[in-house]
């Protein structure tokens, strides 16, 4: 196997930052291709069904929608609410990264670590441990949602609302952190956090597992040196594992979070109200957009995320 970055020694905090600012870049470089997933994933939600009578059968179906599409959807919110609505909630989804992409991503390698020495001494020499590494996804996962969960809930509003419509709810992500918290209490900063521990245990586990494995099997074959190319194809193949099995999960939060309050009994009755009125394709809503973003995001994020880490540990082998 190609010699690769050894980060065992790199400080907690150096961790914790650089992978709170690959997460930043790759947020902001993403961010109108969220928006669009959002719009997309929220679209049909409270609408009203039109019954049509066509002999003896009755169909039932919902207005025309706005948003067509991954491009039409970014073109129909810059024309119709200015470009700048494209990076709604930008302040808070930034916020988010450093609090939530910090412990997901970079307490990873630490608790992989310590999972491979509890599940079995770290015998197994140059083994993939994918036990662990699951594990250490899931673990990592949860507990940055738990952290997290306020920045993603100001986030996700902030995304969903229109511009110039008159009917903004919040006029400012510090507006919205105070209204939701006056308003519906700290269990609106943290609505949603159990379908999103869900998402983010699975988007852990096929995107962070998916990469480490992935990239260290083609250098362990020598199919590939720890370089750009191998991150890139890495990020790219982890990016489309995690659209396709984080999606349903992901409109489901998307959609509870964005309720107003008592809309939803729960996460639960967000998901079977969504299969009732809108079919199974309703899980799938904003997947266009979904895949092109996470996959460029893990492109960004990755290749930043690696270029950094390289950086830190040369400087601290310098300096030591």
């Amino acid at each position: 196997m190609k010699p690769m970055v050894n980060t065992e020694n790199t400080p907690l905090g150096y961790r914790l930052l650089t992978a709170g600012t690959a997460a930043c870049v790759a947020d902001f470089v993403t961010f109108p291709l969220d928006t669009a997933k959002v719009r997309l994933q929220i679209q049909g939600e409270g609408r009203p069904l039109v019954t049509v009578s066509n002999g003896s059968a009755v169909l039932v179906r919902t207005a025309s929608a706005q948003y067509q599409g991954l491009v039409g959807t970014i073109v129909t919110i810059a024309r119709q609410e200015g470009t700048r609505s494209l990076y709604n909630g930008l302040s808070a989804g930034l916020q988010r990264q450093m609090c939530f992409a910090s412990v997901r991503l970079g307490l990873y390698d630490s608790v992989k670590t310590l999972y491979q020495q509890l599940l079995d001494g770290n015998s197994r020499s140059g083994a993939l441990n994918i036990g662990a590494r699951v594990a250490a996804g899931i673990t990592t996962g949860a507990l940055a949602v738990l952290i997290a969960q306020p920045t993603d809930v100001v986030k996700v509003r902030m995304q969903a609302q229109r511009q110039g419509s008159g009917g903004a709810r919040y006029s400012s992500t510090l507006n919205a952190y105070r209204t939701i918290a006056t308003e519906e209490g700290a269990r609106g900063l943290w609505r949603g956090t159990f379908p999103n521990v869900s998402r983010n245990a699975i988007v852990n586990v096929s995107e962070i597992v998916c990469y480490d494995i992935i990239k260290d099997t083609l250098l362990y074959y020598n199919l590939m040196t720890d370089s750009v190319p191998c991150h890139f194809v890495s990020a790219v193949i982890a990016g489309f594992c995690t659209t396709v099995v984080a999606s349903p999960v992901d409109v489901v939060k998307t959609r509870y979070m964005n309720s107003a309050e008592g809309e939803y009994k729960g996460a639960m009755d967000c998901a079977v109200r969504m299969l009732s009125q809108e079919g199974p394709a309703a899980f799938y809503k904003g997947f266009t957009p979904s895949f092109c973003r996470l996959v460029s995001w893990n492109i960004v994020m990755w290749i930043t995320y690696e270029h950094l880490k390289k950086v830190v540990q040369n400087k601290i082998n310098h300096s030591s």
